[in-house]
């Protein structure tokens, strides 16, 4: 079995580090504070202090990047107005320096994507505002290293991430034709354990469930399933961007789990 390294363990990271352990593979992650370090331990996973905005203990992150694998899932925040996403990537990608891995996995989104009317393979990324064109160049920093998967999620739900909450109560939304594009957290720690484990592996996955619900009829069901106000949706007409994620599936096998998103809620 491997040695995994995961640089940020939270709500993606910690369940793909406990389904790695239970495959056998030795999982080393990082947090930020060293108060949230015995979570981790507790759950059998090697735990480093790491702050990627703070001065670098490099004898201690050395130890950690000492893996066969590495898993590279820091959450860019950009929507949220934060600034330091390009900045830590490049701190960790010095730190990084020459080491080589039997597989690298950038965690990336379909932010990427243009928002247009129309399907959206792992060839349709483009810089089409400034935060796909700082996603882009996060993925670039890693693409090109060895053995390199760039894994693209899209709008990500489950446990504490229940989509009804997204558009609850909301009055006036605009788009209520276009497709939703989610994908579950289970099929996320699936795709990316079958990466880790697959010795043949494309340079870009998209990870989205196959079933694609409008805007419309998706947000009111789902906030009637979180027991919460119904959205109301105008009469404006929005592109319906559509992400393909059936290439993992063609080239790695992949079944989604969750690929049907009104089933999907009960999941979240």
């Amino acid at each position: 079995m491997a040695s995994i390294t995961i640089i940020g363990c939270g709500w993606f990271g910690f369940p793909l580090a406990q389904s790695l352990i239970t495959q056998g593979h030795q999982v080393k992650a990082n947090k930020r504070k060293q108060s949230d370090l015995i979570a981790l331990s507790q759950a059998g996973i090697a735990a480093y202090q790491l702050d990627l905005s703070a001065e670098i203990d490099l004898t201690s992150t050395s130890e950690l990047l000492d893996s066969d694998m590495l898993v590279v899932n820091i959450p860019p925040g950009l929507r949220r107005g934060e600034t330091d996403y390009m900045a830590n990537l490049n701190a960790l990608k010095s730190v990084i320096g020459d080491k080589q891995y039997q597989r690298v996995i950038f965690i990336s989104t379909s932010g990427v994507y243009p928002n247009e009317d129309n399907m959206m393979t792992e060839q349709d990324a483009a810089s089409h505002n400034s935060v796909s064109d700082v996603l882009l160049q996060a993925e670039s920093l890693f693409s090109c290293m060895s053995n390199a998967c760039i894994v693209r999620f899209s709008g990500l739900v489950g446990p504490k991430r229940h989509p009804g909450r997204f558009l609850a109560g909301k009055d006036n939304v605009s788009g209520g034709n276009a497709a939703v594009n989610l994908v579950h957290l289970d099929d996320c720690v699936a795709a990316v354990s079958l990466i880790l484990n697959s010795a043949t592996v494309g340079a870009v996955y998209n990870l989205c469930a196959p079933d694609h619900p409008t805007k419309h009829a998706f947000y009111t069901q789902a906030a009637l399933h979180a027991g919460m106000s119904v959205p109301t949706f105008n009469q404006q007409i929005a592109p319906s961007k559509v992400i393909d994620g059936n290439l993992i599936c063609q080239q790695l096998g992949f079944t989604y789990q969750q690929p049907y998103l009104l089933k999907m809620l009960d999941a979240c």
